[in-house]
Order: structure tokens, then C-alpha cells, then sequence
């Protein structure tokens, strides 16, 4: 495997990275200042542990002068010292340290309803569109620049590598870029030109206070990919002018914040979605290039790399599903690799204020608070159910999470999938279907839901890896389990999904949603999906694409829907890109509805004016919410058997909560 095109070293400006694979930048939580804590400490480490050839951290403001900062901000000595120590911790495993630096968001700060932001131009803040933005003076421009000089001469004193300038995806220097929101007459305004010289005068000051030696890499957007937004042509122009001035690096982006799917990828988007507009970039400059956008398969990075399509391959959201991606890939353990469900929960909880992990590796950004070591005593443990948290359980219980010992590395001598000391348990996992997965099945399914397939068929690899006795088609019951004479036992039986009692439910041309995508009920011609959350919204696209005319019937007031408080968001890309799909598609939605009557051949609603409806049809599926069936749980409580119960066998909810709560639960054992 040493071939590899992604293992060979490149240079940006004179620094020389080990390999091609970059961490690309995502947003985590400050210290009480805005330094970067331990936990950014920990959670890079294991990045560079892993082997990536560069880091590029989330953005650091340079001040905050007229913005609050939203991550980290770098404006005074009393940060170098703990970025500094980041410094190390990543060095010693041979990777570099790029930190992000940007002069603000300007109308996308998230404020407050009262306070209008600053931008370019008087244009309407993104939160808030009844707020018209200030627009920043020429004076406050060149503090602004000037800023940036003094934080990237701080990164340089604690030892960084190199900063990239924040340019994209619809933010401050973004906005100063496109006319979509430049309106200026002055020497920041018009021709395009002008409208890159506040972040050209950014990289000046840079060069001049950090030293003309250190590498500065831009990143930018080269295509927003809406209407009205920048085309590649400008783009391309765009990667012409910051050569010229004097960038190191350019680092292409996609779409925006107004675009989000674009800019981060949903597990809807295709692979490799940002390809042809980073090859673009290249085509015109000579200066390296980084792309990024669902490049995760090592077959892929090869490709784009060997095309000469990219000089370095960026991962988001894969290293955080997987820090050692480099270090497998380069053993041909491509097996083990955990990979990203494109679920985009990360996001949604940074967007809510809360510290971002992944759905599929509880470690994430808790590296140093969860560590995973042998248990001290060796127990018999049985897990009953095989969705998501149950696996997750069952691997946990048995063998070691992602986290290596130093001087350790995957694929070792304790064999290719035990990274380091076992926990040591003895596993054993009953599952009442004929296959691993749970509802994982039925959400991987549909074809444009490839990637949550592709870490389904990872975790059941790895349960059978390790040896775990697996017994599918068990009905568990508490007198079995007491028999079983087991210490612990996990209950992940998930739960069932909840027929609503409309009258003609029991129809014949009833069905419900989840074997409906299991292909194990066939639906007619024209179908009523009732439901619109995440599965009905899917089951219904997968129908439509598959040639039966669907029409969604949702009590709410839009599909997947949810409740908004102003200035307040927890959208999901996702979420974005499934609605325009359907809206796209053809399917017919009918919101604020509620079904009244299903009959043979129709069914039969009033919307919220009171206005009555009827929707021919020869199938129906339901896809409304679940129930829990909670005997087995209360004849194990009332055995006295030590039990934890988790995912939706406890709560409804997300993969999300399933993994972490099947972490949590080995954990404790």
C-alpha cells in the first residue's frame, strides 16, 4: 500500500506535509477566553495520532472588536500559551497545524433580534432578515486586516505551521466577495477586483507581520450553486487573482450557508460532489490545491489525486467518525474504517450551542473524558437486539473504541481489528430478526441512502470480527435471560412503530412503512404516504423514484417539520436537501391535513380551514410515530437482573442517541 498516492509528501509554499489527507476546518467550543482547551488538545491529538498529514483547525476570530465570537479568537498573548501546547501535542505524531483565521461572519451572527450586524453593504442579516446590516467603514477594514497580520503572527510564536483565511460559504469575506451581497461604491465595491481586495489586503498583513516564509492558504468559494450566487467562471477568476497576490494554497468550497448542502454535504449528496469545481481551480492556477465534499473511500481519494484533479484531499465529517482513517488505509484495513452516515447531527448540535460529537463514535471531542480501558471485572454480558445501539454496545462491552495508547497503532499484534487492550467481556447478542441492524436496515435502503448502509454493513462486519456470539431470530424472554445466568444485560430491542386508529386502518390496502422499505410488502400505483417526518418523507421519494405516484398527507404545517423560534435554528442540511428532492420529485404534499377516513380506494381528509379533501389511492402506508413495548423490560426489573436499557427500547429518537447510549451502557460495566 505504500504506493498510495495519498501517502506521498507535498509541499504548500516551503512547509512539507507527510501526506495528502487534511483535516478539514469544523467549528468546536472555547475556553473561557476563547483559547483552545483541553478538550481541542485531546480531540486534535487523536487526528494526528491517527495519522493526518495536516490539521486545519475550526476559525479563530482575529478579534472581537465588533463581533462576539462564536469558537475560538486569537487576539493576545494570553492564548499563545495553550495554543502552543496543541502545537506540540500535534507535532510529536509528525502532522502539521494550520489554524483558520477570519475577521468575523458579518450578517450571519447570531446575536440577538436588536443589534444589526456588520457586512459589506446594508443587506439583510441572515438570522434575523428584518435587521439591515452595517456596513463595515473603510477604517474598520483596515483594523480588521491588520487583525489578521497580529493572529497569524501569534500562530507563528506558538508554533503553527500556517494559517488559511476564512473566505467562504456566505460569510464575511464571502460577502465582501459577491455581488449578491456587495452593494459598495468605494474601492471595496464593483469589479471583482475590489471586492477581493479586503481579503488580499488580509494576506498581506499576514506576510508582513507573520513573515513572507509562512504558508498562507486561502479558502474560498469558487460556486455557490444558487441562483444569483457566484458562478465557477468568477470562481476561476477568483483563483487567478489570490495566486497572483501572493496565497500559498487555495482551498476550494461549494455552495453556503443560504445553500447549506452544498457547503456541508448531506447523506443525500452524491460522492465527491465539489469535484468539477475544484479541477476547474486547478486547471487555472499553479499553486496547490485542496478540495473536499464526500471524498471518504480511498478508491476515491486515489482517483482525484492520481487525475491530478487536487493536490490534497480535506475530511470533515469522516475524521470525526474516524481519526486513524489515514493509518488504516495505509495498512489496507479499509474494512475497519468507520464510516460517516452523512447524518449531519454534529452540525445541529454545534448550531445549538452544545458541543459536537459524532452519532457513530461517542469519542468524539470527549477523547479525554471517555476513554475506554479493560475491565477490571471480566462479566458476562448479554445484549438483546441488534439495531444500532446494540452493536455498539456489544463491540464496546467486548473490545476497545477508536483511542490507541501511544506508541500503539491499529492493526498491531493483537490482530487487525483490536487497536489496543480489550475490555474483556463475554458477549453474547440476541437479535429476533433474521439479520443485524434494526431499523439501520430499513433507513439504509433506499439508493439514495447509501452511506447509512455502508456503516450498517461496518458495524455487522465488526461484530462477527470480533467473535461476538451473535444468535439472530431470537425472541428473547426473561425466563430464558435468567437462566442464562448473565451479569449484565443490555436491552436494545428498539420499539414498534404506532398505528394510528383512523377509521379504515385495518384496511386491506393498509400497510405500514417499514417493510414497505424492506421490499417485503409491494405497494400499488398510486399510494398515501401518512406521515411526513424523516420516514415518510424517504419511504415516499423511494416510491416516487421507483415509478408509483405518491402523495404525503402531514398533519404539521410542511414535512419534517420542525417548531422555529426566531433567531433560533436546529435545521439540518439534510433536512434542506430531502425536502427540495421531494418537492423536485413530483409527490404531491398536503401539509396542515389531518386523515379522516381510509376507505378501498381513497383517502379521505380536512385541512386546517376545515375544507374536506379525498385522495384516490390503491395503497396506503402509514409513517406516523412509535410505541414502546416495555414487558420484557418489567419482568427483568422485577427478577432483580442488573439491566440498562437504551436507544429507543427507552426513548424514540435518532441514531444518534442509539450509539451514544449503547457507548454509555458498555461503558459502565
Amino acid at each position: 500500500m505504500q504506493n498510495k498516492m495519498f501517502l506521498t509528501p507535498c509541499k504548500i509554499g516551503k512547509l512539507e506535509i507527510p501526506n495528502r489527507i487534511l483535516m478539514a476546518p469544523m467549528g468546536t467550543k472555547a475556553d473561557y477566553d476563547g483559547g483552545f482547551s483541553r478538550r481541542d488538545w485531546d480531540y486534535y491529538e487523536e487526528r494526528a495520532k491517527g495519522g493526518t498529514g495536516m490539521i486545519i483547525t475550526g476559525r479563530v476570530a482575529a478579534t472581537e472588536k465588533y463581533e462576539l465570537r462564536s469558537h475560538h479568537v486569537l487576539d493576545n498573548y494570553h492564548q499563545v500559551g495553550r495554543l502552543s501546547i496543541l502545537a506540540e501535542r500535534v507535532h510529536r505524531h509528525g502532522t502539521k497545524l494550520c489554524i483558520q483565521i477570519g475577521p468575523g461572519v458579518g450578517r450571519t451572527q447570531h446575536v440577538n433580534p436588536f443589534t444589526p450586524p456588520y457586512s459589506a453593504s446594508a443587506v439583510p442579516s441572515y438570522y434575523y432578515p428584518e435587521l439591515i446590516c452595517k456596513p463595515y467603514t473603510v477604517e474598520q477594514i483596515h483594523f480588521l486586516a491588520w487583525s489578521m497580520g497580529y493572529t497569524a503572527s501569534l500562530v507563528r510564536r506558538a508554533g503553527g505551521d500556517a494559517v488559511e483565511i476564512h473566505a467562504y460559504g456566505g460569510y464575511l469575506l464571502d460577502q465582501f466577495h459577491s455581488t449578491l451581497w456587495n452593494k459598495r461604491t468605494d474601492e471595496y465595491g464593483g469589479e471583482l477586483k475590489n471586492r477581493l481586495r479586503f481579503t488580499i489586503e488580509c494576506l498581506q498583513q499576514i506576510k508582513e507581520q507573520a513573515g513572507e516564509d509562512f504558508p498562507v492558504i486561502i479558502k474560498y468559494t469558487a460556486n455557490h450553486h444558487m441562483e444569483g450566487g457566484r458562478e465557477l467562471s468568477e470562481g476561476v477568476e477568483m483563483a487567478k487573482l489570490f495566486e497572483e497576490a501572493g496565497a500559498d494554497a487555495l482551498h476550494v468550497d461549494g455552495g453556503c450557508i443560504d445553500l447549506w448542502y452544498k457547503q456541508i454535504p448531506s447523506v443525500y449528496g452524491p460522492e465527491k460532489l465539489l469535484v468539477d469545481d475544484v479541477a476547474a481551480v486547478k486547471a487555472a492556477v499553479s499553486i496547490p490545491v485542496i478540495g473536499h465534499g464526500k471524498i471518504h473511500t480511498v478508491d476515491n481519494v486515489e482517483e482525484v489525486l492520481t487525475e491530478g484533479k487536487m493536490d490534497f484531499v480535506a475530511m470533515g465529517h469522516q475524521m470525526l467518525t474516524d481519526p486513524y482513517w489515514v493509518k488504516k488505509a495505509s495498512k489496507g484495513e479499509t474494512y475497519d474504517i468507520v464510516p460517516c452516515l452523512g447524518c449531519n447531527e454534529c452540525v445541529v448540535r454545534s448550531h445549538m450551542g452544545l458541543e459536537h460529537s459524532c452519532a457513530v463514535n461517542p469519542q468524539c471531542l470527549r477523547e479525554g473524558e471517555y476513554p475506554i480501558t479493560p475491565a477490571p471485572v471480566k462479566k458476562k454480558v448479554l445484549v438483546v437486539g441488534g439495531g444500532p445501539g446494540g452493536m455498539e454496545a456489544a463491540v464496546v462491552a467486548a473490545q476497545r473504541g477508536h483511542s490507541v495508547e501511544r506508541g500503539q497503532e491499529p492493526g498491531g499484534a493483537d490482530g487487525p481489528d483490536v487497536v489496543a487492550a480489550q475490555r474483556g467481556h463475554s458477549v453474547e447478542l440476541w437479535e429476533s430478526k433474521d439479520r443485524l441492524g434494526g431499523m439501520v436496515n430499513q433507513a439504509g435502503a433506499p439508493s439514495f441512502k447509501a452511506d447509512v448502509k455502508k456503516y450498517r454493513d461496518y458495524m455487522v462486519g465488526k461484530i462477527y470480527r470480533l467473535g461476538i456470539q451473535v444468535t439472530l431470530d431470537k425472541d428473547a424472554t426473561a425466563e430464558e435471560i435468567l437462566q442464562g445466568g448473565y451479569d449484565e444485560v443490555i436491552l436494545a430491542t428498539g420499539a414498534q412503530r404506532s398505528i394510528p386508529r383512523i377509521p379504515g386502518y385495518d384496511s386491506k390496502i393498509v400497510t405500514e412503512s417499514l417493510p414497505v422499505l424492506d421490499d417485503k410488502v409491494k405497494v400499488g400505483k398510486n399510494v398515501v404516504v401518512l406521515g411526513g417526518g424523516l420516514v415518510g418523507s424517504e419511504l415516499a421519494l423511494d416510491l416516487q423514484q421507483k415509478g408509483h405516484q405518491v402523495t404525503i398527507l402531514e398533519m404539521l404545517p410542511n414535512i419534517l417539520y420542525k417548531p422555529e423560534t426566531k433567531g433560533y435554528t436546529t435545521k439540518n442540511p439534510n433536512d434542506d436537501e430531502l425536502r427540495e428532492m421531494i418537492y423536485d420529485s413530483g409527490i404531491t404534499v398536503i401539509a396542515n391535513a389531518k386523515a379522516d377516513k381510509i376507505t378501498e380506494t381513497s383517502v379521505e381528509y380536512t385541512d386546517k380551514d376545515g375544507k374536506s379533501g379525498t385522495i384516490p389511492c390503491d395503497s396506503v402506508v402509514m409513517a406516523a410515530g412509535f410505541k414502546i413495548d416495555r414487558t420484557l423490560e418489567n419482568a427483568l426489573k422485577d427478577a432483580g437482573v442488573s439491566l440498562q436499557v437504551i436507544g429507543n427500547a427507552k426513548t424514540p429518537g435518532l441514531i444518534y442517541e442509539a450509539v451514544h447510549e449503547g457507548f454509555f451502557a458498555a461503558l459502565e460495566i
